[in-house]
This record gives C-alpha cells, sequence and structure tokens, in this order.
C-alpha cells in the first residue's frame, strides 16, 4: 500500500521549488566555473550599463568618495577595493608583520628573500581581506590588489623615494620584480592570492619636489635610456605575470606618462603582451588638465587616458572625477563605447582570478585566518633574517690582535653608551609605506644594545633626525669612560620620503658634529657608527678615522631593528654574519652628482658613473674570507642570439660560515652605440661554510648582450664580450678583499 504524503508538505514542497525557480538569485553564466575566463568576462560586461562601467572606471580610490569600486546589487556584486599597499607587510591597514624597506631588501641581493617576504605579505593580506569581506569592510587598503612593488630605478641620491626602490641597477630590480610579483600571486593554477602592480611607469625617478614637482615634471628620456635602464624591469614584471601597472605622475617626452599611448599601448601591450589592468597614481590623470596642461577639459582627459590604455582612476578623494566624463566623450564621438568595453575587462578578469565569483570553498586562500597569520612567529623570524641579511658592512677594522673588530666577542659589553637620533627612534626606523608599529615586536638599538651591557647611557643629542637642535653636552656626558661607544645617525622618513627629496648629501645639520663629539669625548674607546638612511650619505670623515672602527649601513629594518643589530653586533645566530651588498653607489662629492633634472644617464649609477665613489656598487664586507678559484665560459664562441653559461667556483677560507654574494659583470669589447662600462648580468646569494667550497652556474641569454640602436632598435652585435666574476665590481678603488676572476667570449654575426 502506497503511502500518501500530507497535503501540507506537499503545498511546502512546491512553495519552495516555486521560490528557488522564480524568486532566487539566478545563476549568472559569469559565475559559471565551468566556462572559459572570457566566457564568464564578456557575459558580465554585457550586463552591465554604460553607466555601471564608468563607475567601476572611475572609483580606483582613494578615501571615501575615490572608492571603493561600488557594488552592484542586482548582479550580486560586491564592491571591491582597489587601493591597498603591500611592499613590505600591509600597511594603514591595523596590525601586520613589517619587514625591511624595500632599499634595505635590495641590499641583500637575495632573490629568495624578497621571494618570501612577498609570499608572508600577500598571505597576511589576504588574512585580512578574508576578515573585512565577512564584515562588509572595504575602506582604503583593505583589499588584495596591491600597487606593489616600486621599480623604478634609482638614478639620484637625493630622490625621497628612493628607499621604496630596489637600487640603481635594471638587471637586480627586474630580477626582483619578477620574485616580488611571483611570491605576492602564489602559485595556485586557478586562483591569486593577491594581484600585483607594478609602480610607477615609466622614467619616474624624481624629483619630488626639489627644483620642482613630480606632479608637473617632464622627463626628456632618449631613447635608449629608456629602453635600456627604465623599461627593463617592467618588463620583468609584465613577464612574470602582474595582473597590474601603475602610470606614473610625471611625462614623459612632453606626454604625461597615464596619457602615453607609446608607453601603455605600443610598449606595454604590443611589444609586451601585457594583458592586465593600467591603474593612474592619485590625481594623475586630473593634473594632466591642471599640472601638465596636456589637456583642457575633463572630457579631453578621459578621452587621453582611455585611448592611452589606462582603465582605472586612482582619483583623490573626488565625488566627481574626469573619468565621469566618458558619456560626454562618447557623445561627442571622441571616444569609442568599444575603447571603455576592452578597457574594463581587465577590472572583472582580475577579479575573478582573485576568486570572487567563484564558490568560496574552490578557493584554498578564503581558508587563511588573521589571527594564525598577522605576526605569527614564521613571520616574526623572517623579519628578523631578513633584517639581518639587509645589513651592509661598511668598515670593520683589524684589532692589535689581527682581529676584526666586529664580530663581538663574550655576548656581553661593560659600559655602553648609545647616541644619536637614530638610537632610540621607533617610528623613523621603518620607512615609508610601513606597517603599523606594534610594540609588542618592536625594539630599537639601545632596547635592544643594553640588555647586553652590564651598564648603558643613552643620549639623542637632537629632538629630531633633522638635528637643527643639538645638545653636545648630553653626549660628551653620556660617551666618557665607556668600554663601547654606538652613534646611530641617519635620515628617516621625515627627511627623504615620498614628496619629499633631501638637499645634499650631507649628513643633516648638526649629526656630522654629534659623531665628531662623541669620537673625541670618548677618548680611546672605540666607536661604532650605524647609519639609517636610504640615499648615500658623506661619511667621509668616518670612513677615514681610525677611531670609528665599524660602520653599518642598517637602512630602515622595521620592527627587528634592535635584535638584528644585536645579533650581526654579536654573531649569535645563523645568518647573522653580514653579506649585504650596496645596491647603489655613494658617491664621494656632490660634484659627482648630475643635476636631478637632467634624466640622461651620463655619469649615474655604476654603469655610467666618472670618477671613484665613497663606496661602490656591490660594495660589503663579511665577517669570513672568500677566495674565487675559477670561472669556466661555455662556449666561449656562439653566434647572436645564443646564450652562454658561466660556471663559477668560490670557497669560504674565513674562520666563519656565511653567505656570500657571487656577481658577474659583464662588458661590451666592440659596441658601436653608446653602451654602460659593466652592467651586472648574474648574482646570487649563498651560505658557504668555513672551508667550504661552492659552485654558482649562470646563463647569459642574448637579451642580456643586446644593446639598442635608434634605427633598429635592440641587436646583438658581433665582438667580444668581458666577463668579472666576484664579490663586487672590479676595478674599485674601496674593496671586500677578494679576488675577482676575468673571462671573455666572443659573438659572430
Amino acid at each position: 500500500m502506497a503511502v500518501r504524503p500530507k497535503v501540507g508538505v506537499v503545498v511546502s514542497v512546491f512553495m519552495l521549488q516555486y521560490f528557488i525557480a522564480c524568486c532566487a538569485d539566478p545563476v549568472f553564466p559569469f559565475r559559471n566555473t565551468s566556462l572559459s575566463w572570457d566566457e564568464r568576462v564578456n557575459d558580465l560586461i554585457e550586463r552591465l550599463s554604460f553607466n555601471e562601467i564608468v563607475l567601476q572606471m572611475s572609483k580606483g580610490g582613494a578615501g571615501i568618495q575615490g572608492g571603493p569600486a561600488p557594488a552592484i546589487s542586482r548582479l550580486g556584486i560586491k564592491p571591491h577595493q582597489w587601493n591597498t599597499e603591500c611592499l613590505r607587510g600591509v600597511p594603514m591597514a591595523g596590525n601586520a608583520t613589517s619587514y625591511p624597506q624595500s632599499i634595505g631588501l635590495a641590499a641583500a641581493w637575495s632573490p629568495e628573500l624578497i621571494f618570501n617576504v612577498s609570499q608572508a605579505t600577500s598571505i597576511e593580506a589576504r588574512a585580512k581581506y578574508n576578515t573585512n569581506v565577512q564584515k562588509g569592510i572595504y575602506t582604503d587598503h583593505s583589499g588584495i590588489s596591491c600597487f606593489s612593488p616600486v621599480i623604478n630605478i634609482m638614478r639620484h641620491p637625493y630622490w625621497g623615494r628612493n628607499q621604496e626602490t630596489y637600487g640603481e641597477d635594471p638587471y637586480l630590480t627586474s630580477v626582483y620584480a619578477a620574485q616580488f610579483v611571483k611570491g605576492l600571486q602564489g602559485d595556485h593554477p586557478r586562483y591569486v592570492r593577491a594581484n600585483a602592480g607594478c609602480k610607477h611607469f615609466a622614467a619616474y625617478a624624481g624629483p619630488e619636489n626639489i627644483p620642482t614637482s613630480r606632479l608637473s615634471f617632464d622627463a626628456k628620456v632618449s631613447e635608449r635610456d629608456l629602453r635600456m635602464t627604465f623599461l627593463p624591469a617592467f618588463k620583468a614584471c609584465v613577464k612574470a605575470g602582474t595582473y597590474s601597472i601603475m602610470c606614473s605622475y610625471n611625462s614623459v617626452n612632453g606626454v604625461p606618462s597615464c596619457a602615453n599611448k607609446k608607453l601603455l599601448t605600443d610598449i606595454l601591450r604590443d611589444e609586451w603582451g601585457f594583458e592586465g589592468y593600467v591603474v593612474s597614481d592619485e590625481g594623475a590623470i586630473e593634473w594632466m588638465d591642471t599640472r601638465h596642461h596636456y589637456t583642457h577639459s575633463d572630457v579631453d582627459t578621459v578621452v587621453a587616458a582611455i585611448n592611452a590604455g589606462t582603465s582605472l582612476d586612482l582619483n583623490t578623494n573626488l565625488t566627481v572625477d574626469a573619468f565621469m566624463s566618458m558619456g560626454k566623450a562618447v557623445e561627442q564621438g571622441k571616444l569609442s563605447r568599444d575603447s571603455v568595453y576592452e578597457l574594463v575587462k581587465p577590472l572583472f578578469y582580475t577579479r575573478m582570478r582573485l576568486g570572487e565569483f567563484d564558490p568560496p570553498e574552490m578557493n584554498p586562500y578564503t581558508k587563511l585566518n588573521s589571527s594564525e597569520i598577522i605576526q605569527s612567529a614564521a613571520n616574526r623570524a623572517l623579519s628578523l633574517q631578513a633584517a639581518m641579511k639587509s645589513f651592509v658592512l661598511l668598515k670593520n677594522m683589524k684589532t692589535s690582535s689581527g682581529l676584526t673588530f666586529l664580530p663581538l666577542e663574550g655576548g656581553f659589553i661593560g659600559r655602553l653608551a648609545i647616541v644619536g637620533p637614530m638610537a632610540h627612534n621607533p617610528e623613523q626606523m621603518f620607512g615609508d609605506y610601513a606597517p603599523q608599529l606594534d610594540p609588542h615586536h618592536t625594539h630599537t638599538p639601545y632596547e635592544a644594545l643594553r640588555v647586553r651591557a652590564h651598564s648603558t647611557s643613552y643620549a639623542a643629542g637632537c629632538t629630531d633626525n633633522r638635528c637643527t637642535k643639538y645638545n653636545s653636552t648630553n653626549i660628551t656626558e653620556a660617551v666618557s669612560e665607556k668600554d663601547l661607544v654606538v652613534v646611530a645617525l641617519g635620515t628617516g622618513q621625515e627627511l627623504e620620503a615620498e614628496g619629499n627629496d633631501r638637499k645634499s648629501l650631507s649628513l643633516p645639520a648638526n649629526q656630522s658634529q654629534l659623531l665628531q663629539d662623541a669620537v673625541k669625548a670618548s677618548g680611546t674607546t672605540p666607536v661604532v657608527l650605524l647609519l639609517f638612511n636610504a640615499g648615500p650619505l658623506d661619511i667621509t670623515w668616518a670612513k677615514n678615522s681610525d677611531r670609528v672602527v665599524a660602520i653599518i649601513a642598517c637602512f630602515f629594518p622595521a620592527q627587528a631593528t634592535g635584535d638584528a643589530i644585536v645579533n650581526v653586533m654579536f654573531h649569535f645566530i645563523l645568518g647573522s654574519n653580514p653579506a649585504g651588498r650596496l645596491p647603489s653607489t655613494w658617491p664621494a662629492s656632490e660634484s659627482q652628482i648630475p643635476a636631478m633634472t637632467n634624466y640622461t644617464m651620463e655619469g649615474r649609477t655604476y654603469r655610467y658613473f666618472v670618477g671613484e665613489p665613497l663606496y661602490p656598487f656591490g660594495y660589503g664586507l663579511s665577517y669570513s674570507n672568500f677566495e674565487y678559484n675559477a670561472v669556466t665560459i661555455a662556449p666561449d664562441q656562439i653566434k647572436a642570439g645564443q646564450s652562454v653559461t658561466v660556471t663559477v667556483s668560490v670557497s669560504n677560507t674565513g674562520p666563519y660560515d656565511g653567505d656570500e654574494v657571487i656577481q658577474l659583470y659583464m662588458a661590451w669589447g666592440n659596441a658601436s652605440v653608446p653602451v654602460p662600462k659593466l652592467q651586472l648580468v648574474g648574482f646570487n646569494r649563498i651560505y658557504i661554510k668555513a672551508g667550504d667550497e661552492f659552485l654558482q652556474t649562470f646563463t647569459i641569454t642574448s637579451e642580456q648582450m643586446a644593446v639598442w640602436d635608434d634605427a633598429r632598435g635592440f641587436i646583438v652585435e658581433p665582438g667580444p664580450m668581458y666577463l668579472y666574476a666576484g664579490g663586487q665590481q672590479p676595478n674599485q678603488k674601496t674593496t671586500v678583499g677578494s679576488n675577482i676572476l676575468m673571462g671573455k667570449f666572443s659573438i659572430s654575426g
């Protein structure tokens, strides 16, 4: 006998089926994970009104009016915040692990390290984002679309944003750019953990405000310098798979970067195959009119930007920005709808790859939890290792025993004095675009070193890093009758940062006098100098003084500053033997520095430098010694277009295990066009135990051998090519002490 269901149950089931069929949100094809990405993106775009597209492209941030990209509730699409920074930790977004500033990470000369820092940053960013989405938070710096990394070339020592860069070399910067992108975005075959945005495209490297404003500056750049210096890192970024490029404030040869079709379409998309979105720097769209006077209305501004290839306006918290004139531009026949549709597609493609329109359970990154990740033990350990690896030992004198002064022996100091405006100045240790200072995990040099001393005297000497108000008495009293004096000097973001260029190579105001007073008043006590800066400083006096026994360039190490200094000075743990190398040339005098507004590379960076620097690019000492044994090149005769393989043998002949930075430079022997004197073509930071040998292999590609000819583009010319392998540049007066090996190969047509 069949069992008949109750009438009430039948009605309930019917009502449920009716609700599902007629009333629930439909499953749009753009949410169908079995379709291709292109099919899904096209379906989504076809469902948007033109006004909705305009809003999506207009709301790149910043501020509550500038962003986020608004929700489209009829399609179940949530807001999206494009304005997030991920340079080395997640800044302006609450608690996060902080890592050394970019210039310090560059000084590590370690592709592995920048990958690990980028990866850790993106994991914390994604964990924060997961929490934010659950709470409906879409404010600035709450997302996973990152305006990072900064891959501009450090071409002038006074530029305020040197600290955000990876130094002066296009090859080193290219390697770092690629590793950052890969570390940030992850290796999942379907989903992106957080998307990179390489900036600032292009030829943006000062000035900020001296002698003129970055917001209206026009960089006059030769095609050769553009191709061989300013563009390679961006090409590497595209090749690594970045989803975004940020166009810069400046003009390049008379055309604002965000309206520069040659840069954004001809080179970026047509030559390099970039398929992502271009976002403007904050305010750069509007300033094409008001600052550059390149356009003269919002309609003409948006036409110039869209037709050049800019997808997204990061405006200055405007309710109505220039991009909102797209409709008028179309009505006036100055802009096609098809151009707009093509440029909005990468925005939604990116969001799809971030996982926004897929079921959350499909995306492993949705499971990342802030409480388990932010300031985790692993991330704090990475922060410490990164800080130690970033330090460059500039000087380390030998004592009467024949040993170098550092590392300190015994683990303790008797009577310690630590003085200077950077001795106990936590905010200025972090640099620009740093995560929020967490006092529980942050130690200054003073806080960390005093734990290792039986007694400690401290005096800042200056009220701030500007050091215009200086109390010499405090310094002389603090350093009297001590066993060790540590002097901590530098700039900090109050003296060099975005929007703020430096004016000279000199230590700020009375800082040089502070150092000399500390040396004089301390009798025969050894003095160690710690420097916290991005751009080079003139420390000729300290370099030449027999009383300053050691100098460490610390850059801006962030939360692990004090702990890293203690570990390096005492050589306590694995990784504390310094091996950092300068990522920029330190000029010996201001006469060696071309004008900020002159964009020729002549006389700039180690590649074109004239004269003897104070410290050369690639310089840095170790507690150990290294001997280069052999370099082999195979084949040593090639045809244009072929690669060569170079193998370098190096031994640790010193008393300590430690890292060595192997550097490989190339020089053109028969170029018909201007080329760099030297070009870095390979490097790696490797760990070698005392007494051991290591073999490092590099491949030099034909692309690295190519030179720029204005008539023919990049060409590989026949002739001899010279190679130099060692722990530094060849032919330098200031050396690290190890030898340099030379080799040669020849190219035939």
